[in-house]
């Protein structure tokens, strides 16, 4: 109990301290140049008369704006703040300060140039058309914190309609991160991914994907039992019909067994859990643990607090258990995805991010932490390991030329060296400006 109490007072430090440090600080990013500006004559040729040229350049071909400006490594997070961290919608401005931290990520992890915008609009065709208007003065975008269902909406016809990377990252980015710890948590219990059976507990956003992605690196799909609120899906879930396509279509395809009843039914002879829904602890019991296959996986994703606690599943039966959070062993952070899986798309002028992409970039992820030595208290890299970030966007962009989705051709060490270099640029520009304040 002792030990309890020291971790959630070690884990509220950040949060007693944000405040504060956010308003000294006034926001967390700013715009610089990345020009020599020696003299105001320099102005000339960055501005007026000079930048006319580039114009005209960028008219007569309109790839080369990603040639003349920063359009190349530029991506925005955009967001209607409905689902403001799992708070619910808290507003478009108490979003800010959320994106902005997200753009700090793309910038000290993936070199990305990450620009927020919150919008005041909450209907899907709204945010659709918005992203579509300001497409061109950006590489790629990254959609945010979006309610369900509309979410998918919103991501499905910006893929289509456009020809830039668009992710939303409570969507993929979960679930790339979620496949990698997989990968390496299957390897060391000895399971092949198409004998297993998995119980996900949560219907939403990251789970519906998490099922998509599990499926196409090889699980079963009739072998997972997928709970919402209302308990297991199955095709008896007739409410269901019409409305949430992405739940409805769950319904049809997996629970081969027509399981019924909640997450006691789902999880009993489950091989893995994964739980990406409301915050416990208590969501998970131990009873739930102890009933499943032996040599347990269970991911608990929930933050602030998992849906059950490590050491209870491990008390339980669980061998090998991972959460959200960063003061425990297996962390799935989002932050081990988008960054690196940007950049590579970025680097290749990728028209879109694929569900192989991603796969791709989990492969590597979990190739990282393989090659150090994986265990049961690492089965995933965290983000001081900076290596994995050039690696992994080195894969996606791999397998975008491999598509025929890459605008730009590129050798396996040059996207590697190319991606290094940005990053490593990145972080030294951070580091001194860091010194200066």
């Amino acid at each position: 109990m002792e030990k309890f109490k020291k971790l959630l007072e070690e884990a509220s430090k950040p949060v007693k301290a944000a405040k504060g440090r956010h308003a000294k600080y006034r926001g967390k990013i700013q715009i610089l140049s990345k020009v020599p500006i020696s003299t105001f004559e320099d102005f000339a040729v960055w501005y007026t008369p000079g930048v006319g040229e580039v114009a005209k350049a960028i008219h007569k071909n309109k790839d080369s704006v990603y040639e003349y400006t920063n359009r190349w490594n530029s991506v925005a997070i955009v967001s209607d703040g409905t689902r403001n961290l799992g708070l619910g919608d808290l507003g478009a401005e108490a979003e800010l300060p959320v994106l902005e931290g997200k753009a700090l990520l793309f910038k000290f992890l993936g070199g990305v140039d990450a620009f927020p915008l919150c919008i005041a609009a909450k209907g899907q065709e709204e945010i659709i058309r918005f992203v579509e208007w300001i497409k061109p003065s950006f590489g790629g975008i990254n959609l945010e914190d979006i309610a369900q269902p509309k979410c998918f909406h919103v991501l499905d016809e910006l893929r289509k309609n456009l020809d830039i990377p668009v992710w939303h990252d409570d969507q993929q980015g979960t679930a790339t991160v979620t496949l990698a710890g997989l990968i390496n948590a299957l390897n060391l219990v000895g399971k092949k991914a198409r004998e297993i059976t998995v119980s996900l507990i949560g219907a939403g956003a990251a789970n519906i994907t998490i099922a998509r992605f599990l499926a196409a690196y090889g699980v079963k799909i009739g072998n997972m039992i997928i709970v919402d609120r209302t308990g297991i899906l199955h095709a008896g879930r007739e409410e269901l019909r019409g409305g949430y396509k992405e739940k409805w279509e769950m319904c049809l395809k997996s629970n081969r067994e027509g399981r019924t009843g909640g997450i006691a039914e789902a999880m009993k002879g489950s091989d893995v859990c994964i739980a990406a829904s409301a915050p416990g602890p208590g969501i998970i019991k131990r009873s739930d643990v102890a009933s499943m296959a032996s040599d347990a996986i269970i991911f608990a994703l929930a933050n602030p607090i998992p849906e059950i606690w490590p050491w209870e599943a491990k008390k339980a039966g669980a061998r090998i258990v991972a959460t959200g959070r960063s003061d425990f062993p297996n962390q799935i952070n989002n932050s081990l995805g988008f960054p690196g899986i940007f950049r590579g798309a970025l680097d290749v002028r990728a028209k879109a991010i694929t569900d192989e992409m991603c796969i791709a970039a989990a492969k590597e992820l979990a190739r990282v932490a393989e090659e150090k030595g994986i265990h049961e208290k690492y089965i995933i890299p965290s983000m001081e390991e900076v290596e994995l970030f050039p690696r992994e966007a080195a894969a996606v962009a791999a397998k975008a030329m491999e598509q025929g989705i890459a605008g730009i051709k590129l050798g396996k060490k040059e996207l590697l060296d190319n991606a290094a270099k940005i990053i490593q640029n990145a972080r030294a520009q951070i580091e001194l400006l860091t010194k200066a304040l």
